[in-house]
């Protein structure tokens, strides 16, 4: 059966150097996340998600967010941009995309997923959208992104609880305090999280 795959928060923010709260190690990731994305085959994949953090220069001193971390992600900005490249997506596998206020992709009520191709395309409240996907027989969702004890950790665990095997290639998530294989140790010991370890030193 084929797996799903949710890219997290791959924007130049995070993946930049010079990003506003770029992750360290999080931009030597750029191509290698690319090339794995671009060699995704239709019949081994159901499509890929792309999550984008989303804030408002209005509002964000007020979310919970500006208690930890400088402002980031502002919607329209260079630093709310995806660093991938949609388009290097085989055309025959389905792309999402979804905004998220804050670091949970599940916490907000009544998120809508779009079309990552055709803006103009009906779009699917969050929970109908994985409620379909499982319903199709898909069992497995991999996971790649940023940042691994941030918003990839609350990814993992919300598909967790819809019932999705989840796996982690390790080379292709960096983590602010802790990375990916702590994340699984602390937080997801004996659950379906799978962390693939990775297969060069230059990916580690």
């Amino acid at each position: 059966m084929a797996r799903f795959v949710v890219v997290v928060d791959t924007q130049w923010d995070f993946m930049a150097g010079e990003g506003a709260l770029s992750v360290a190690g999080a931009e030597v990731l750029v191509r290698q996340m690319q090339a794995w994305l671009s060699a995704l085959q239709p019949g081994e994949t159901a499509g890929v998600l792309f999550t984008f953090d989303t804030h408002f220069t209005e509002t964000y001193a007020a979310s919970p967010e500006a208690q930890m971390f400088p402002i980031h992600c502002v919607r329209g900005t260079r630093g709310w941009g995806n660093m991938l490249d949609v388009a290097l997506v085989d055309p025959a596998i389905p792309t999402w995309r979804i905004e998220k206020g804050v670091f949970d992709m599940w916490a907000e009520p009544g998120l809508a997923i779009e079309d990552a191709r055709d803006a103009s395309k009906p779009t699917i409240l969050r929970e109908d959208f994985f409620a379909t996907l499982a319903a199709s027989g898909v069992t497995d969702v991999t996971v790649i992104g940023v940042a691994a004890d941030y918003c990839v950790r609350w990814a993992i665990d919300g598909l967790l609880a819809h019932g999705f095997a989840v796996t982690v290639p390790a080379g292709l998530t960096r983590g602010i305090e802790r990375q990916i294989e702590a994340v699984a140790a602390d937080d997801f010991a004996g659950t379906g999280l799978i962390v693939e370890r990775a297969s060069t030193p230059n990916s580690a």
